[in-house]
């Protein structure tokens, strides 16, 4: 295991885990399992240090954000793959430390099959059994990709290996570089069909939007579960970003949050939230079984979201 070569990242990630504590609980459920059990399911994702010296602050807040008691958690990939190697970490300390099932991102863009292997192996040794298959990010001045340039193209090389739950990405309103949303369900199809298990949203801020999506989905033949990601908003001045990345649209009512309490960040955080747990509720009671809180890192939005929800869930 690269973990006890003391010149390497695995290396000083694992003695921060060590220093950090815990019992060793080996607890893991396939996603599948968790979705088909639960009437009302909840997780939150974080992302990894951009460098060893932030592992152990992020650690912490992994930490606090499994106290809450999730579901699972999900922890993201890194931009281009380069802190890969930390998400892996993460992932083994969510599953062997706290118990909690973890949902490792796995992107491909940047990547070769031999890397992508050398990936799976490690998580496939950890007893990691849900990985979130993602294209990524084009980084720029890109060169192209030899192995990869499709998700469904990964997903299928996932499912060779026939041990991992897979899941898969989707756009409510349609992937940013997609010419339409039939175009884009289309391809969604193409993606489900190679292996996808289940299915996880971006961000959305209306809900009739991804009521409309899940119906439009399965009259194209996709039936496998769909999670609803929900994004509480606490910085206004981010969110354009976030949404072109997404390919989703700011409704009225939300803009005009964002207009009146942008620039107040103590007051967005709370009008951010509140708005989140109105969404979550009107998707549970509308029969949506499973919502995935994009936390950012952030264990007291997170808290704040469970708290609002805790006779729900």
């Amino acid at each position: 295991m690269q973990w006890r070569n003391e010149g390497s990242a695995f290396y000083f990630c694992a003695k921060i885990l060590e220093r950090a504590g815990g019992v060793c609980y080996n607890y893991s459920m396939k996603i599948t399992q968790i979705l088909s059990s639960k009437d009302t399911a909840l997780s939150f994702e974080v992302f990894p240090p951009k460098t060893g010296e932030a592992f152990a602050g992020v650690v912490a807040a992994v930490d606090k954000i499994a106290a809450l008691a999730p579901d699972f958690m999900s922890v993201t990939y890194g931009a281009g793959g380069g802190t890969s190697e930390y998400s892996a970490a993460i992932a083994e300390h969510m599953k062997n430390d706290l118990g909690v099932t973890p949902l490792a991102h796995l992107s491909c863009i940047s990547s070769d099959k031999a890397d992508v292997l050398e990936k799976l192996t490690r998580l496939k040794n950890s007893g990691i059994e849900n990985v979130l298959a993602l294209r990524g990010d084009i980084p720029r001045n890109f060169a192209g990709n030899l192995d990869y340039k499709y998700a469904y193209q990964l997903v299928a090389q996932i499912k060779e290996w026939g041990c991992f739950c897979i899941g898969g990405a989707c756009y409510p309103e349609g992937h940013p570089e997609s010419p339409t949303l039939f175009a884009d369900i289309e391809n969604l199809k193409i993606k489900v069909d190679a292996g996808c298990d289940f299915l996880t949203s971006q961000m959305f801020f209306d809900n009739d939007a991804f009521y409309s999506f899940l119906s439009k989905i399965r009259d194209a033949g996709i039936y496998v579960p769909v999670i609803a990601g929900i994004m509480p908003v606490t910085n206004g001045r981010q969110i354009k970003r976030m949404m072109s990345l997404s390919g989703g649209t700011l409704p009225a009512r939300f803009r005009r949050i964002i207009d009146r309490f942008g620039d107040n960040p103590a007051a967005m955080t709370q009008a951010g939230i509140a708005y989140a747990t109105e969404q979550i509720i009107d998707l549970y009671a509308n029969g949506i079984r499973a919502v995935h809180v994009y936390s950012m890192n952030k264990p007291e939005v997170a808290a704040a979201i469970r708290a609002n929800l805790s006779d729900i869930v």
